[in-house]
């Protein structure tokens, strides 16, 4: 199908239209807007890194006194964790409510795409409690500066620390492993080159894996912050991708020049243009799109406005509308938007709320927020989404979200604004004729046209 670039724009590159928000007219106009200020249109954000960590100390401190029946044990324990539980569900709205108000709907999609390219899963409720302060601060500011800059605060994050059990590794040769208390741990440092860099094919093996984690041993997250643990880290130097780092004495510097330099990695800058392609474009993106964007980040050392603009200025990205389909969470928020949820009632959701009508849809459709399988995050393929069983899921959430959001609106209407010129003649003439406007609505949500981009 062939739209106009101001439909592609807003419905490839973002979020889909929202009433009485202007539209981008292309690649010039998305570039604009990227390159602005980010601008939080709500009232409320998740906690701070400090707050978090406050939070998670007590919930630490709560458990050690319950394990040992102190008076009081009980109630501080069911504190901490209630205090976790509520800021996982402000930290879920406030990931929804940042992508359905934002009025830059391609910075959001970036957020989005780092986010997951980054998978954290929230394995505990305490872990919870950082996960707002990953997407905002660690991705969300640096996803408009360079490569390196983003990995280093998304490897280096207390979420990521946690997730991947980097907080409790400890060098084969370290003080800790010689008193018998605790070994090496490989897991962020085979994530940091499979899927964070160089990819499943790059130019590495296992001996750079485990190097890379001896590297990284001791480094550790706690009251005090990130640090270098000199009783946990590996003494001596240490050799990944033919490069020596570190000295006598480990320090954080030998991990951060490190990732500097795998950052520039050619096969990093492959792994990278490929993975923007096929989210953005295509699940089978041609060579030359994925080239082009590769020597874009070649030639500006990581430079990702570089590279998003050589993603746009591509002919191949703004050709056969409908390529990809919407994942769950797109889905819900492009929903959302054209439906103009008003911004006070997200904002005035409770916990339930936000269940029902914001994690709730995107869990029945196979993609809780922060629970993806593993640190591969979500698949990318149609195949995988489009599904019998998620098919059920995107009838279901169009049938309730029109009854709960669409009261009384006119599909003829609706139309032109969730779809403009993406709608089909065939969708045009069956949505006004449903037996009522409300499954005009969820047929509108649920159709073709709207759960691809």
């Amino acid at each position: 199908m062939s739209v106009a670039s101001s439909t592609m724009a807003s419905i490839r590159f973002g979020y889909g239209f929202r009433p009485g928000e202007p539209v981008p007219h292309g690649a010039s106009d998305l570039i604009s807007r990227l390159a602005q200020p980010d601008e939080n249109p709500l009232s409320f954000s998740p906690w701070t890194l400090d707050e978090a960590t406050a939070a998670f100390l007590a919930f630490r401190k709560a458990q050690v006194a319950r394990r040992e029946n102190r008076r009081g044990a009980e109630e501080d324990h069911s504190r901490a964790v209630t205090a976790l539980r509520e800021q996982g569900s402000m930290t879920v709205k406030s990931v929804f409510g940042r992508a359905v108000f934002g009025r830059d709907g391609f910075r959001e999609r970036l957020v989005a795409f780092w986010r997951d390219h980054f998978t954290v899963v929230a394995k505990s409720v305490q872990m919870g409690g950082f996960l707002g302060d990953l997407n905002d601060v660690a991705i969300r500011r640096h996803v408009t500066g360079k490569f390196a800059n983003l990995l280093t605060a998304a490897i280096t994050h207390p979420a990521m620390l946690f997730y991947l059990d980097q907080n409790a590794s400890a060098g084969s040769r370290s003080l800790r492993a010689q008193r018998g208390k605790g070994g090496l741990n490989e897991n962020l440092a085979r994530e940091l080159l499979e899927l964070h860099t160089m990819g499943a094919g790059g130019a590495y093996g296992q001996a750079d894996v485990r190097q890379l984690a001896e590297l990284m041993a001791g480094m550790r997250y706690s009251e005090n912050g990130l640090k270098m643990t000199g009783s946990w880290a590996q003494p001596g130097t240490k050799t990944v991708l033919g490069k020596t780092y570190s000295g006598p004495v480990p320090e954080l510097d030998d991990v951060r020049a490190f990732l500097s330099d795998v950052a520039l990695h050619p096969d990093t800058g492959r792994h990278l243009a490929r993975k923007l392609a096929v989210h953005f474009v295509s699940d089978t993106p041609d060579e030359g799109l994925v080239a082009h964007l590769s020597e874009a980040y070649r030639a500006t050392g990581g430079d990702l406005m570089a590279v998003y603009a050589a993603l746009l200025e591509h002919p191949d990205s703004w050709r056969e509308f409908g390529a990809k389909a919407k994942q769950p969470f797109d889905l819900v928020v492009s929903g959302l938007r054209a439906l103009d949820l008003p911004q006070q009632m997200l904002e005035q959701a409770d916990a339930r709320a936000v269940r029902r009508y914001l994690q709730g849809p995107v869990t029945l459709m196979g993609q809780p927020l922060f629970r993806a399988n593993g640190p591969d995050g979500w698949p990318e393929a149609a195949a995988e989404w489009i599904t019998p069983q998620g098919l059920a899921g995107r009838l279901r959430w169009a049938g309730d979200t029109a009854r709960s959001f669409g009261t009384g609106r006119d599909p003829r209407a609706f139309l032109d604004t969730a779809l403009a010129d993406a709608a089909g003649a065939a969708l045009r003439w069956a949505a006004p004729r449903a037996e009522s406007r409300e499954a005009g609505l969820a047929l509108i949500l649920a159709s073709p046209e709207f759960n691809r981009r």
